[in-house]
C-alpha cells in the first residue's frame, strides 16, 4: 500500500502530458449543457403539470357550474310547472328571449316556437278591460319609464282573446314587468309575469252579484231586517225595520239592539245571544215588543241568526224583526172571545174558574172572599112570551145592573142561560157580598124597557162565603155551595138572599110597528146626544147621537126598544133619514163651529143610495161642513155587507164625511174591514173598556187595537167610560177620544145647544 501511496504521490507531482488537455475540457462542456437541458426539462415539466392541474381545475369549475346551471334551470322549471305566475323574458328591443310553460299557456302559445320572435309578430290579440285592441309590445314589453333596473311599472289588467274562443269572451290576465340587469348579455333585460286572475274575477263577479242582490233583497224585504255586529248593535237596517220603529235607517246605525225592545226582556235577550256565540244554537225567535220612535208599543217576532268566518270564529249576526201586532192582537181577541160571553162581554164560566181558584189559593182567603150566585126569577116566561131577542136584551141589562152593584169589587160572571156569578174579593168579604147583593135588587126594581113594554125582572141570590173547609175544595165546592143557597132562595119565594149553611144540599133547582110608523110622523123619534171628550183634557168635542122614543104613553124609550122592530117592518132606512135630518140641523145651529156629531148607521139602511142622499142634500142645504157629521156604522152589521154598502160608504168619504167603525173588536173580521172599507176612525166596545183595569187581557186587547188603529192613521174613541181610572189607562195606551157616564150621559138637543162655545 505504501508503494502505491508513493507511486500516487510521484505521478501528482509530475506536470500533466499535453496530449490529454482538449478532451477534458470537451467533456466538462457536455457536462454542462447536460445539466442545464435537464434542468430546463424539469422546468417545462412542472409547468406543463401546473397548466394540466389549473385547466383541470377549471373544467371542474366549469363543470359544476353547468351542473349548478342544470339544477337551477330544473329548479326553475319545476317552480314554473307548480306556480300560478308565468314568466315571460323579452330584451329592449322586443324580441322573446325565453318564456316559461306557465305563461305560454296563458298566452295560448308554444315555447319552441315563441323564442327567439318578436312580441309584435306573437299570433295574440291583447284588450283592455273597455274591449279596445292593445300592442302586445306595449304591454308584455319594454315601456317608457322604466328607466333602471329594478324599476317595476304597475300591473296591468288585459284581456287575452283565445282562438276558438266564444265571441265576446276573453282570458283575463293580470301583467307587470321589470327590468333585470344582465338579462341579455350586457345588456338589461324585461322580466314580464303574466297572472291568470279568470277564476279569481268570476269569483269576485259571483260575491259582487250575492253581495247586490242581498242588499237589494234586504232594502226592498217585507219585514225588518238588519246586520248586527258582535256587540249587538245595528250595522245596516232595511227600510222596513226602519218603518215599523217610526224612525230612520241612519238613525238605527250603531242603535244598540237590546235598547229598541222593553226592559222586562233584554235579560232573555241576552240569554239567546250568548247561546249563539258558544255554539249552543245556531238561531233564537224571540216575541217581544218594541217602542216606537214616538213611544208607541208594538209586537214584534225578533229572529237572529250567527254568522262564522271561515274559520268558525263569530263574524255578525243577521236578524229578521216581524210585526205580529195583527197575529198577537187576534190572538189576544180570541182568548178574550174564549174567556168571555159573546153576548153581555162578562166572564164565562171558564174564566170564572179560573179566577176563584186563583183566589182561594191565596193565603188569608177566610173572612175576604164570597161567591154571589143570581138567577132570574121568571126569565123562562120572558123568553117563551116575548121571544128570544127580548130575553137577549134583558139580560144585558141585568149584566149592567150586576157590574154596577159590584163596583169593582171582583168578578161578574155570566155561567149561561140566566145564571149569573159574582166572586166577591174584599177586605170585609161578608159585609162587601150582602152589599153587592142589595146593590142587585136595588137596581132590578126599574123595569127593563123591551119594545113596547116595561118588563119587571127579579132575581134569587145565593152567597157562599169562604171558610177553611169550603177553600180546601176549592172553586167547584164554593160554586157548589152558592147555587145549593141560590136553589134555597127560589124554593123560598124568590127574590129573596139566601147564605149557604152546611145543612143546605148541594142541589141546585127557568101593533107596535103601526105606532112607529105613526110616531115618525108625528116627530115623536128625537135624538138625544151624549159627549165625547178628549181624554188629555176632557174638553167636549163632539157628541153621538143617540135615538130616543118619547112614547105618549110609556115615555123615553131607548133604541133596543124599538130598533130591532123598525128593521122588521122595513122601517129602518126612513128612521135613519128622519135622525140624518134632526142631527145636520142641530149640528147647524151649535154654537161652537168646531164640534161635531155622529151618526148610527146599521147594514139595513145602506145599500140603496137613500141614506147617502138624504144626508148630503141635508149637509148642503144647512150649509154644513162636511167633516162636522160622521157616520158609525156597527160592526157586526157589516158582516154580510156587499159591494153596493161599500160603494155608499165611498160615496160620503168622498164628500168629506167621516167614516168610523163601531163596536170595534168584537166583530168576526174587524181587520179585513180596516183594509177593505173607507174607515176613518174605530171606536172601542165597552166590553172591553169595562174590563179595565182589572182585567187584563182586556186591558192589552185595548192596546193592541189602539196600537194598531194608529198605526194606520185613524181615529180613536173608546166608549163605555164609567171611572177615571179607565179613562186614564185608555189615554196612556193611545185612546184620544172617550165617552160614557163618566162624561155625561145623552141628553136633549136643548141642552147641546144651550153649551157656549168655550164650554
Amino acid at each position: 500500500m505504501n508503494d502505491l501511496v508513493a507511486t500516487g504521490a510521484a505521478r501528482s507531482s509530475q506536470p500533466p502530458s499535453t496530449s490529454l488537455t482538449p478532451h477534458v475540457a470537451v467533456s466538462d462542456t457536455v457536462s454542462t449543457v447536460t445539466t442545464v437541458i435537464g434542468a430546463i426539462a424539469v422546468v417545462a415539466l412542472l409547468a406543463v403539470l401546473v397548466l394540466m392541474a389549473r385547466q383541470r381545475r377549471e373544467v371542474r369549475r366549469a363543470n359544476e357550474a353547468l351542473a349548478l346551471s342544470r339544477e337551477l334551470r330544473h329548479r326553475y322549471d319545476a317552480l314554473q310547472s307548480v306556480t300560478k305566475e308565468g314568466a315571460l323574458v323579452s330584451s329592449l328591443t322586443g324580441k322573446v328571449l325565453d318564456m316559461s310553460e306557465r305563461a305560454a299557456a296563458i298566452l295560448g302559445l308554444e315555447v319552441a316556437s315563441s323564442n327567439g320572435r318578436q312580441l309584435t309578430d306573437l299570433p295574440i290579440v291583447l284588450v283592455n278591460e273597455a274591449g279596445l285592441a292593445m300592442n302586445p309590445a306595449a304591454v308584455l314589453g319594454h315601456r317608457t319609464g322604466t328607466g333602471h333596473s329594478g324599476f317595476t311599472v304597475d300591473s296591468e289588467l288585459v284581456g287575452i282573446a283565445l282562438p276558438g274562443g266564444a265571441q265576446g269572451q276573453a282570458r283575463m290576465v293580470q301583467v307587470s314587468s321589470q327590468l333585470v340587469p344582465a338579462g341579455d348579455g350586457e345588456q338589461p333585460a324585461v322580466l314580464t309575469t303574466l297572472v291568470d286572475v279568470t277564476g279569481r274575477r268570476e269569483v269576485e263577479a259571483a260575491l259582487s252579484r250575492s253581495e247586490t242582490q242581498f242588499r237589494v233583497a234586504m232594502e226592498n224585504a217585507p219585514i225588518g231586517m238588519a246586520l248586527v255586529d258582535l256587540e249587538w248593535r245595528v250595522v245596516e237596517a232595511n227600510a222596513a225595520l226602519a218603518e215599523l220603529l217610526g224612525t230612520s235607517v241612519a238613525a238605527l246605525r250603531g242603535y244598540p239592539m237590546a235598547d229598541l225592545g222593553t226592559p222586562e226582556t233584554r235579560d232573555a235577550e241576552r240569554e239567546e245571544v250568548e247561546r249563539l256565540l258558544q255554539g249552543s244554537q245556531h238561531r233564537f225567535s224571540l216575541e217581544k215588543r218594541y217602542q216606537r220612535a214616538d213611544g208607541h208599543l208594538v209586537w214584534v217576532v225578533l229572529d237572529a241568526a250567527l254568522v262564522r268566518t271561515p274559520t268558525g270564529a263569530p263574524d255578525h249576526f243577521v236578524v229578521q224583526v216581524r210585526d205580529s201586532t195583527e197575529s198577537r192582537l187576534q190572538a189576544e181577541m180570541l182568548t178574550h172571545r174564549a174567556m168571555h160571553d159573546p153576548l153581555t162581554g162578562l166572564a164565562n164560566r171558564t174564566l170564572l174558574q179560573e179566577v176563584l181558584q186563583s183566589v182561594l189559593e191565596q193565603p188569608g182567603v177566610v173572612d175576604r172572599v164570597a161567591v154571589l150566585a143570581c138567577d132570574l126569577d121568571g126569565f123562562k116566561e120572558i123568553n117563551d112570551r116575548y121571544g128570544h131577542a127580548a130575553g137577549d136584551e134583558v139580560l144585558v141589562h141585568v149584566a149592567g145592573v150586576l157590574r154596577a152593584a159590584t163596583a169593582r169589587r171582583g168578578t161578574v160572571a155570566r155561567l149561561g142561560g140566566d145564571e149569573f156569578v159574582v166572586v166577591v174579593q174584599d177586605i170585609d168579604g161578608p159585609k162587601a157580598v150582602f152589599e153587592v147583593a142589595a146593590a142587585i135588587h136595588a137596581g132590578l126594581q126599574e123595569p127593563v124597557r123591551v119594545a113596547r113594554r116595561r118588563l119587571a125582572v127579579a132575581a134569587s141570590i145565593g152567597i157562599a162565603l169562604a171558610d177553611p173547609d169550603m177553600a180546601d175544595g176549592g172553586a167547584p165546592a164554593m160554586l157548589a155551595a152558592a147555587d145549593a143557597a141560590l136553589y134555597r132562595a127560589k124554593a123560598a119565594g124568590r127574590g129573596r138572599t139566601e147564605v149557604y149553611d152546611p145543612t143546605m144540599s148541594h142541589i141546585s133547582g127557568a101593533g107596535l110597528q103601526s105606532e112607529l110608523a105613526g110616531a115618525l110622523e108625528a116627530g115623536e123619534l128625537v135624538a138625544h146626544y151624549q159627549p165625547i171628550v178628549d181624554l188629555g183634557d176632557a174638553r167636549v168635542v163632539g157628541y153621538e147621537a143617540l135615538v130616543r122614543w118619547h112614547h105618549p104613553y110609556r115615555g123615553l124609550l131607548l133604541p133596543q126598544a124599538f130598533l130591532p122592530l123598525a128593521q122588521e117592518g122595513g122601517l129602518a132606512v126612513q128612521l135613519g133619514q128622519h135622525v140624518a135630518r134632526q142631527v145636520v140641523e142641530t149640528v147647524a145651529r151649535m154654537p161652537d163651529p168646531t164640534k161635531w156629531v155622529s151618526v148610527n148607521v146599521s147594514a139595513d139602511q145602506l145599500g140603496d143610495g137613500e141614506f147617502a142622499t138624504t144626508l148630503l142634500a141635508e149637509i148642503s142645504r144647512h150649509r154644513v161642513m162636511a167633516g162636522r157629521i160622521v157616520v158609525e156604522l156597527t160592526e157586526t152589521s157589516l158582516v154580510a155587507s156587499g159591494t153596493r154598502i161599500r160603494h155608499e160608504l165611498t160615496q160620503l168619504s168622498a164628500a168629506g164625511v167621516p167614516v168610523l167603525l163601531d163596536d170595534f173588536g168584537t166583530g168576526q173580521s174587524p181587520l179585513s174591514y180596516l183594509r177593505d172599507l173607507p174607515v176613518a176612525g174605530v171606536k172601542l166596545d165597552m166590553s172591553f173598556t169595562s174590563g179595565i183595569p182589572d182585567d187584563p187581557t182586556a186591558g192589552k186587547v185595548a192596546r193592541a187595537l189602539g196600537a194598531l188603529a194608529r198605526e194606520l192613521a185613524m181615529v180613536t174613541i173608546a166608549e163605555g167610560i164609567e171611572h177615571m181610572e179607565q179613562a186614564d189607562f185608555l189615554h196612556r195606551n193611545g185612546w184620544r177620544y172617550g165617552q160614557g157616564w163618566l162624561f155625561g150621559s145623552a141628553q136633549p138637543a136643548q141642552s147641546v145647544l144651550a153649551v157656549s162655545p168655550s164650554a
